[in-house]
């Protein structure tokens, strides 16, 4: 356990001093721009990161309200997009003409433009909520699918060789073989659709919706400068929900696939 935490401390000391460098040099060159160069706008640019700080804890049950409705949208979005993924990719799996019929048009689907397929979901559905899980579903089913059809194409001959030598059944060679097989692939698949959702979701709102993150960052930039450090802090807090959705399907990877090598000990490390 010692050894551990000796281990963790030598990685995270150089991230914390590099991570402290960099907002010293943001606060330098904010200063620099306002003063120095006497830049106009020069907050709006590159605002100050204690002002920042202090907007965002003024704020922070504003930003935290909105955030929540849209990472919530673009969570129920992500979990059907993953649904449909999954499935589309065993369909693919199960059959090569199934995968020569969809596959193309799966990729023909993500040809079109995010930015310009939002306002057109908007205007049919007529209702933000199911807008912003449609969007986040659509961005969501790809990356998934694709992931997932790798995996469960990672299984050696030797593999199944050895699983049809004792009999197995295709669904038992499915079951024990193939899907444990194509977890990691399937986890890497979502852990890069989870911040798209979010950034989904946040594009529907830009389209006119009444709630969310998107709807605040949207009001705060009409302002203009007298909004600045609000509009950064909406910024800020879309990307922070990012890196959470991110960090969270990281977390049940971990939880659900322990065998990965990026999840065990290093051998001679003592506990």
């Amino acid at each position: 356990m010692k050894g551990r935490a000796v281990l963790i401390r030598s990685k995270m000391l150089p991230l914390l001093l590099w991570v402290l460098l960099l907002l010293m040099l943001w606060e330098a060159l904010s200063w620099m721009l306002l003063h120095l160069l006497q830049v106009p706008l020069a907050q709006s640019k590159l605002p100050y990161l204690h002002e920042l700080a202090s907007t965002f804890i003024t704020y922070r049950g504003t930003l935290l309200q909105e955030g929540a409705v849209t990472w919530v949208n673009a969570g129920m979005g992500f979990v059907l997009g993953a649904a449909a993924g999954v499935v589309l990719a065993l369909l693919m799996s199960l059959s090569r003409w199934m995968e020569y019929a969809a596959l193309p048009y799966a990729v023909a689907s993500q040809m079109i433009p995010v930015l310009g397929l939002a306002p057109i979901i908007y205007g049919i559905v007529r209702d933000e909520e199911i807008a912003r899980v449609l969007i986040s579903g659509y961005i969501t089913f790809f990356p998934v699918a694709i992931n997932m059809l790798r995996g469960l194409r990672s299984v050696s001959l030797s593999q199944l060789e050895l699983m049809a030598s004792c009999a197995a059944k295709p669904w038992q060679i499915y079951w024990r073989l193939r899907l444990p097989a194509s977890l990691p692939a399937l986890f890497s698949g979502l852990k890069i659709a989870a911040p798209l959702a979010v950034t989904g979701a946040i594009l529907v709102e830009l389209m006119g919706a009444r709630h969310g993150i998107g709807v605040l960052m949207l009001r705060n930039l009409y302002y203009g400068s007298s909004h600045v450090y609000m509009f950064w802090c909406t910024v800020i807090f879309s990307a922070l929900l990012g890196i959470m959705s991110y960090l969270l399907i990281g977390l049940i990877e971990r939880a659900v696939a322990p065998w990965q090598p990026e999840f065990r000990s290093r051998g001679g490390e003592k506990e």
